[in-house]
Parts: C-alpha cells; structure tokens; sequence
C-alpha cells in the first residue's frame, strides 16, 4: 500500500507545516500498534495511553498523520442521516440504535475540544437536508416522521425561507436538524496530533507491506523496518479490505470535493450575506454544499469505484469540472474561477451501512466503514476499541455492539461491478442535483 501525500486539499493547506515528523526505519517492539493516524487511531492511541500507562504504544500511517480522510472530509458532526450510502432509514429500532451511537460521538468531541481547548471552528448551527426537486418532498416528510417519533428537533422548509438562509434559489424543499455541528475537520485531526500522550510514538509516510500473525505476536513489514506487536489495532477504514481486514464486509468509495477562495465583500453581499451552513443531498449522489466560517464554499458531488491511492491531477480535473457546474448552478453570479482546489478521499462502505467494530483474533481488533460519519463515530469507535482491547466493557461498547452487523459482500469482480452499476443508477438519480 503506497499513498502519495499531496497539498490539493484547502482543510490542510490552511494548516501550519509539521516539521520532525519520523518514519519506520528499522525493526521495534511493542505492547500495541495502531495501523492508522486519523480520528479513529489517534483516538485509540490516547485511550490506551491512559489505560496502560508503562506500555508501549505504536501509531504508524501510510502517509502524514490526520491527511486522508479525517483531515479532508466535509466537516459535518452529524446527530441524524438521511442516508448512508444507499442505504434509507426504514426500521425505526435500528434508527435509533444508529442515531444513539451519534450522540456518544458527538459527546467524545465535545470532550476531547473542551479538555484541551481546541479552536476548530465549531458551530452549532445544524444542517439541511435539500433538494431542488419537489417531489423528494415525500422523502423529507417520512424522515421528519421518523425524527418527531425519536425526539429530534427540525422543520420542513420551502424555496422562500431556504433563499433567505442560503443564498441560493436553486433548492427547493429541505428538513433542517438542530443538531448537526459544523467544524474544521483538519483543526479538530491536528489537535488530536498535537495532543498525543508522549508515551505514544507515531511514526509517518509508512506504509504497511503486510502482516502476519506468528505464535502469540503480530509481525507487521514496512519497507524499511517492522514491528513486533503483541495486540494490533486496524484503523485504516477505507484501506481496510487492501490489508485483508474483513475484506469481504467492506469496500472503498473515492469522493471528491472542491472549495472555493473566501468570498469577497461584493460576492459575499451577493448571495444575501447568509449566516455558515451546510447542506446534505436527499439523494444518495446529490451534491454536498458548505459555506464555511471564512465564507468559502465547499461542494462534493462525485463518487465512485476508483484506485484509492492516488488521484492523478488530470483525473481531478475533470472531477473539478463538476463541482465548478455545481457551485454555478446554485450561485450563478459568482466568477467561474473561484474555485481554489480541488482533492479525492476514500470513504468505507458495508452493504447495509453498518459499522465494523470488533475482536478478530486475541490480539487483532479492527473499527472503522463510517459511512460518512467518520468525525464522531470514528473518534468514538477509537476509543472505546482501545477499551474491549483491553478486555475491558463500558455501556458505550454495549450501545456500538448493538447495532447491527454489517452484512457480507461478494467477492471481486462481481463486487465491483455491482457497486459501479449502482453509482450510476443513483447517479442518474440525482442528475439534476449535482
């Protein structure tokens, strides 16, 4: 597994450049490893640094810490979905299993912020589920049913009031939540870097070549080293199926996004000088929209089946294309070179849009496939993974061990080709949305 660091993402590019950062370059030992430095990994690290004070604790990532997905994800700190994936809230009992496990992550990164006193500009603010076409008002007013039954606060919105709030004419329908969060994802990651336990070596640009289990150890081979571990900790999400960690219950999905400069005065003014916001597609391949804090403008509006490891800059150019097509079609009197750059991400996906969170083997435990929730669930799943690793129980691993399981997947090409028909199904869709 080979990944290319690059600088295409604005979340990272607003970020001041790590400096004395190590790499594996001869063979260790260790009481635990953690295979990957996101949410979920850096999470986990800090959990067992205060559970096994005199241990010795590894986190090793493929490429610098916190700048694949965590660091280039949307930003949204999510209490409610309307999908994940492709898969539709329909069973009010897993609903709320699924919803509960959003609260505790919404709880461990008010934690985490209120503890070290993070700035990553956290805004309560909620989030809008929108739609230009009127007849996905019918899929709004069965999810509001689904969240007045659960307790959630939230109103249904029509063109007038969503001009005035957003800016744009272009959606006309939308459910808004109250308690959605809208953040900086590469703040809130590089906080959780910065505030690393000493006791925790993390070692980048990394790559893990493979592993094996051996008598009571794990042996993990990197290209100039390896690690001799007595448990081991997979965190890797949308790299999980490529190291062979529950491979057929998984697969990697490549987003895009680009994002816009800041908005000047005149632009700003232009639009109605709206309050920040962020919009979720009621359809699975509709477009997501932020406007940031600074008054950038955040769209992603592709997905598919695509080498996970490295985007070529031509490829995301086309990509770019897209999202410029999409920023135009909702601010039509913005300039047509706003957009500042331009990247892909990996997300992980299971078949019903479920969470992997378990005990491989003795020593071998893996969390991660959030389905697009990845800020709290991933950070939440980090922590308490560290916990049943330690053969330790807390209510919160009762919650996540009661949701349901994520179902199996056929093998490849037939996955492949399954998912791929299925993107451009939905993506048909959502045509107009994007």
């Amino acid at each position: 597994m080979n990944i290319v660091n690059d600088n295409s993402c604005s979340w990272v590019n607003d970020l001041t450049q790590r400096i004395n950062t190590k790499s594996i370059k001869k063979n260790y030992k260790s009481d635990w490893l953690i295979i990957g430095a996101g949410y979920t990994g850096l999470s986990a690290a800090r959990k067992l640094s205060e559970l096994h004070p005199g241990q010795k604790i590894i986190i090793v990532d493929a490429q610098l810490a916190g700048e694949g997905a965590s660091g280039r994800n949307s930003g949204y700190l999510v209490d409610t979905t309307l999908n994940d994936g492709f898969t539709s809230n329909k069973e009010l009992d897993n609903y709320k299993k699924k919803s509960d496990i959003y609260k505790l992550g919404i709880d461990v990164i008010k934690k985490f912020i209120n503890e070290y006193q993070v700035d990553c500009d956290w805004n309560e603010c909620g989030k809008y589920f929108a739609s230009s076409k009127g007849e996905d008002k019918k899929i709004l007013e069965n999810f509001s049913y689904t969240l007045s039954k659960l307790g959630f606060e939230h109103n249904l919105l029509s063109n007038k009031e969503l001009k005035k709030r957003l800016g744009t004419n272009f959606y006309n329908i939308a459910l808004y939540t109250k308690g959605g969060i809208l953040l900086h994802p590469g703040k809130l990651v590089r906080a959780m870097i910065d505030t690393l336990p000493k006791s925790v070596n993390l070692y980048e640009n990394s790559s893990l070549l493979n592993w094996r289990k051996r008598n009571d150890a794990v042996i993990c081979k990197f290209k100039n080293g390896s690690i001799k571990t007595k448990k081991i900790i997979f965190a890797t999400n949308g790299f999980l199926r490529s190291l062979g960690i529950k491979s057929n219950y998984n697969f990697p999905i490549t987003l895009t996004a680009s994002m816009t400069r800041s908005l000047t005065n005149d632009e700003f003014a232009s639009i109605g000088e709206p309050k920040e916001w962020g919009v979720l597609p009621v359809r699975p391949m509709g477009a997501t929209i932020r406007l940031t804090k600074d008054r950038r403008i955040l769209i992603r509006n592709t997905a598919e089946v695509y080498n996970p490891y490295q985007m070529s800059k031509s490829e995301l150019t086309k990509r770019s294309l897209k999202q410029k097509i999409g920023i135009k079609k909702r601010f039509p009197e913005l300039p047509d070179d706003i957009i500042q750059s331009s990247w892909s991400g990996v997300v992980s996906r299971t078949r019903n849009s479920s969470q992997i969170f378990e005990k491989i083997d003795d020593n071998i435990f893996v969390a991660g496939c959030y389905n697009g929730s990845g800020i709290g669930v991933g950070t939440l799943f980090g922590e308490q993974i560290a916990i049943k690793a330690s053969n330790e129980n807390t209510k919160e691993i009762e919650t996540i061990e009661a949701r349901i399981k994520p179902t199996w997947l056929p093998p490849d090409p037939i996955l492949s080709l399954g998912v791929r028909a299925r993107l451009i199904y939905e993506r048909l869709k959502a045509n107009s949305e994007i």
